[in-house]
């Protein structure tokens, strides 16, 4: 079965403090469930210094739940769609949304 988010989506957060933002996918953890989206789950690392680095500040990127993020179908009306799976004429899966009847996802 293959992955209903994939990296380059647009996503739009639905639950959560981001609740309603939009923004790309830039990295998939499918393992973990986790969904990385530019500019959402900035967070900052105090390091403590060490033989080999010094003690700081490290800007980090937190992943999010897959499930609180929905596939974007409409970009200039913002429609969410589920994202389902079918397999095509030539017998290869493809992602469908399903709030869009069934149609084929690029």
């Amino acid at each position: 079965m293959g992955t209903r988010i994939k990296t380059g989506d647009i996503v739009k957060i639905i639950s959560g403090a981001n609740k309603g933002t939009t923004g790309k996918v830039t990295k998939v953890l499918p393992a973990e469930n986790k969904v990385f989206v530019e500019g959402v789950g900035n967070r900052t690392r105090h390091m403590r210094r060490s033989m080999y680095r010094q003690s700081g500040k490290k800007d980090i990127q937190v992943g999010i739940d897959a499930s609180k993020v929905a596939l974007v179908i409409d970009e200039k009306a913002g429609k969410t769609s589920r994202v389902g799976f079918t397999k095509n004429n030539d017998g290869k899966t493809v992602r469908i949304a399903r709030q869009a009847n069934n149609r084929e996802i690029k």
